[in-house]
């Protein structure tokens, strides 16, 4: 199936002050529907052009590395949109996930704390993520594109710290964004939404 741009799940202007409508249009628009057109032309090119983007970032991990930058990115940004939300953010997580959280991460503050500064950690571009592996909740980060599919994980949390994530709003203040993006944007639904998908 041939990649396609999702549209934003908000205004272009509803995550300020903490993700200005710039970098939206200039990250939606431009950044990812980069990766949605050269990850066609490459999918086309390798014989995957049916595939999902979940396969395709599998079978090209390690073996096809344009593509799997274009698809894997593709992948991350189709979540990274809807892991946001206007009013996200904040201590107040569903049940289910409370538990888990407290269970596996120790808790809130010490996920707050752990995905801060594995997307501080992280040298140069890349991403910062929760997911799910071997049942259990864990923090990790990866360089680029990369992700927790090709690591045995199933993502239900991500943060881009790819510098046209947040330049434009913070400049080189990596850590401030980070902070803004789990006090203030994250959209704990949908993190449940992938945790219960994750767990079946």
């Amino acid at each position: 199936m041939a990649f396609t741009l999702p549209e934003l799940p908000y205004a272009y202007d509803a995550l300020g002050p903490y993700m200005s409508k710039e970098t939206l249009e200039y990250h939606h628009d431009k950044h990812h529907q980069a990766y949605v057109d050269m990850g066609n032309k490459l999918a086309a090119e390798a014989g995957l052009g049916d595939a999902s983007v979940e396969e395709v970032v599998k079978q090209s991990y390690g073996k096809n590395q344009p593509l799997f930058n274009n698809a894997a990115q593709h992948y991350n940004h189709i979540h990274f949109w809807k892991w946001m939300a206007p009013n996200g953010g904040g201590k107040s997580l569903p049940g289910k996930l409370q538990t888990a959280f407290d269970q596996d991460l120790g808790g809130y503050d010490k996920f707050r704390n752990d995905l801060i500064e594995a997307g501080k950690g992280q040298f140069g571009s890349g991403w910062a993520w929760v997911s799910v592996k071997d049942g259990k909740l864990e923090i990790s980060k990866t360089p680029n594109g990369e992700n927790p599919l090709v690591h045995g994980g199933t993502p239900i949390l991500g943060v881009d710290v790819w510098e046209h994530s947040y330049y434009i709003d913070y400049r080189n203040a990596r850590p401030k964004y980070l902070e803004a993006f789990v006090d203030n944007l994250i959209n704990w639904d949908y993190v449940l939404e992938r945790y219960e998908a994750a767990a079946r």
